[in-house]
């Protein structure tokens, strides 16, 4: 404790001392031309002002001013998104709009993409480890039916995280993370241009024994990309990205145990099988994925092509063995228009998404950490040993225009036709105790939407549509949790209609993003475990999710001790009549931002013949984020943050078992400059709370305590260093 007491005191000097400096040597920066595969920021944040509906934009730089180890550190302060990480790892709870509520691990109800590229499996299930927050210049959220330009069908939308290039990142990049835990997290990375050619590369590696026992985690990431001008009009862009990843499983422990030592693991040696330590419950795996996007732009019109091939091999150990290997293939071809039409502004998308995967996968017994013979069942009686091979197809067409019928006005309509496949080939040994589980089920969707958009200024925006969505399952949720019973589940897709309903923009000192939703969804994809480690999906009627998506950045105050030393009378200026001060960061005032997200999540039953009106369990109703940043024009920043769940949730369907309310506090102090070097000390939970991050669903926990929770991680302290040519 002394120790991080010293740390913090130590680096709170030095950024006094960055902050006493009144000027900085002056820098020029010259402005690197952007191009069809990777476009300006600013651009981006135009185009999805057009949306109407929810969408949201982080830049990296918000969350590179403190630890970046996880999706819940890059996207805490994004409208819309509950992201949740089970034991401080990637593994996490991540739902927009109740999408894909039950799952923990292995996402699936969103689309992830890196550069409009989808990162999702041909199933539509995902891995968090297939990206890397510090390798990404930004993240664009589209919520809902708002993501059907990218081909998503799903109730949550879609995550794209946008990529440097060697036309927009430094020469090199080098930071370092430590901190509580063992943790330690490098990056070095580097851009550069040849004529033509740009090219991007990343490595990362993070390790950390975990505050749990039997939670240590190691990963290794490299990001890359080669673009190439091929032509004023075309240009093309290979991806190239591979992640190792090692990975303990704490599992899950008791209520009582959260508050008795939260860093115990899920023990039971008694039934050795479900005691993760005796059985090393673990999820390794290795992901090598190809991806390439060319683009051709003339005046209005521009096709872009985006494929991409993934190959992974899973190792995972749990109540018994699983290895997988698969290769999943897709392609989005799209054709956008925004040529004026009727004399009014336009702009048309048509495209076609097809993904297909094959999956191999075979189940062991797990003998004390060791895995089985193929033919050998448990001696515990908890699995049988299978082989399956697994097929997905998708075919996707989608298409949306956007017309201007009065220059503040605009009308959205768009729709999906999608078929979707599943197929399992049973290749193990047929027997009376094994039969046949060869299986094939398709469903087909038609998604419409109609939205409106209001523009009164270029600084507002209001938004109101209503949408269909169309999820059909994974081969997490079809495969049977018995291996002895035949065939796939018999599961319908997921669909929904939402009304939604908003409003973003900026004036004066506010800054704002407000989304109303209801959708009334029919045969929910819902999941709950029936025992350590197995899950089971059944559809449920009809269910409800509404909620309230709202963040207000609010600057409360400006030259507190640094006025802005410029003014429009004795600026000098340019030929474009513009201060030339204005580009000089200590020319601008100090000032104290509040930033704010708040979540409603009402998700329940309707009417269900066993659950009645009951919560939709897993997820908390109200969610509340809040930093209070003091910010320097020479780039020293400081404040308080706070993480707020005012009310325990369910985590049983039947409404028995609730986790308890929390409220946890941090605080970050660092300096981050464009060149040279920064730093950030961050300390988390610092009350030292004990409390539920997030939890298993169940059907029914006839109000008993059982091993259902996942302790958040305590009191925890960080400091990264950053150095950038």
């Amino acid at each position: 404790m002394k120790t991080q007491v010293r740390l913090i005191l130590a680096g709170s000097i030095a950024a006094l001392r960055a902050f006493a400096v009144d000027t900085l040597p002056e820098t020029v920066v010259t402005a690197r031309p952007e191009t069809p595969t990777s476009p300006a920021l600013e651009d981006v944040r135009k185009q999805l002002q057009t949306v109407p509906g929810a969408t949201a934009l982080i830049d990296a730089e918000s969350y590179k001013t403190g630890r970046a180890a996880n999706i819940k550190d890059a996207l805490d302060f994004a409208p819309g998104i509950y992201v949740q990480p089970r034991f401080g790892s990637d593994e996490s709870r991540i739902s927009i709009r109740g999408s894909g509520l039950q799952r923990t691990f292995h996402g699936r109800g969103l689309m992830l993409l890196q550069d409009g590229v989808p990162l999702n499996l041909a199933d539509g299930a995902f891995d968090f480890q297939a990206v890397e927050a510090l390798s990404a210049r930004a993240v664009e959220v589209y919520r809902g039916a708002n993501a059907l330009q990218f081909g998503s069908t799903t109730l949550g939308g879609a995550i794209n995280f946008l990529s440097p290039t060697g036309l927009t990142a430094s020469p090199l990049t080098l930071r370092s993370e430590f901190g509580s835990f063992d943790s330690f997290r490098a990056q070095a990375a580097s851009g550069m241009t040849m004529g033509a050619a740009d090219a991007y590369v990343s490595l990362t590696h993070s390790s950390q024994d975990g505050f749990r026992e039997h939670s240590q985690q190691n990963t290794l990431r490299i990001f890359s990309n080669l673009g190439y001008q091929l032509s004023p009009e075309w240009e093309t862009r290979f991806f190239l990205t591979y992640v190792h990843s090692d990975s303990e499983l704490p599992g899950a422990i008791t209520k009582a145990q959260i508050q008795n030592d939260p860093r115990v693991a899920q023990r039971n040696p008694f039934f050795p099988p479900v005691d993760v330590v005796l059985s090393n419950w673990k999820r390794d795996f290795d992901l090598l994925r190809l991806a390439n996007q060319t683009a051709w732009v003339s005046g209005d019109q521009s096709l872009t092509i985006s494929s991409f091939w993934s190959h992974k091999n899973l190792d995972h150990p749990i109540l018994f063995w699983i290895d997988q290997s698969s290769n999943d293939l897709g392609t989005d071809l799209r054709y956008d228009n925004k040529a004026d039409w009727l004399g009014h502004k336009n702009q048309f998308t048509i495209g076609f998404y097809p993904t297909w995967g094959a999956l191999h996968d075979q189940r062991f017994a797990n003998n004390l950490g060791q895995r089985g013979g193929p033919l050998d069942p448990s001696p515990f009686g908890t699995s049988a040993p299978s082989d399956n091979q697994q097929t997905a197809l998708n075919l996707n067409l989608y298409t949306q225009n956007r017309f201007y019928f009065l220059p503040e006005w605009a009308v959205v309509a768009g729709a999906q036709l999608s078929y979707a496949q599943r197929r399992n080939h049973d290749r193990f040994p047929i027997s009376a105790l094994n039969p046949d589980n060869s299986d094939r089920q398709d469903w087909w969707g038609f998604s419409p939407k109609l939205g409106l958009l209001w523009e009164p200024t270029t600084d507002i925006q209001g938004f109101l549509n209503v949408s269909r969505s169309f999820e059909p399952p994974s081969f997490g949720e079809l495969v049977n949790a018995n291996n002895n019973a035949p065939g796939l589940l018999q599961l319908d897709a997921q669909t929904a209609t939402t009304l939604e309903l908003g409003t973003r923009g900026k004036h004066g000192p506010w800054q704002w993003d407000l989304a109303l939703y209801h959708a009334w969804i029919d045969n929910e994809l819902l999941e709950s475990q029936i025992a350590p480690g197995l899950n089971q999906t059944t559809n449920a009627g009809r269910t409800i999710h509404q909620g309230i998506e709202a963040a207000l950045d609010l600057e409360l105050a400006q030259g507190i001790l640094h006025p802005a030393t410029t003014s429009a009378s004795t600026a000098a200026r340019g030929k474009d009549g513009k201060s030339l001060a204005s580009d000089d960061p200590t020319a601008k005032a100090d000032r104290l931002v509040l930033r704010q997200t708040y979540l409603w999540n009402h998700f329940h039953f309707d009417g269900d013949s066993r659950f009645g009106n009951n919560a939709l369990a897993g997820i908390p109703e109200h969610y509340y984020r809040a930093e209070l940043l003091y910010q320097h024009p020479n780039g020293f920043y400081a404040g308080p943050n706070v993480e707020w769940v005012p009310q325990g949730y369910a985590v049983d369907f039947a409404d028995t078992l609730h986790t308890d309310p929390y409220a946890l506090l941090g605080f970050k102090v660092g300096v981050r400059k464009p060149t040279g070097w920064s730093f950030y000390l961050e300390a988390k939970n610092l009350t030292d709370r004990k409390y539920t991050a997030t939890t298993n669903v169940i059907a029914n926990a006839g109000g008993a305590d059982s091993q259902q929770f996942y302790p958040g991680d305590g009191r925890s302290f960080f400091l990264g260093v950053e150095w950038n040519w």
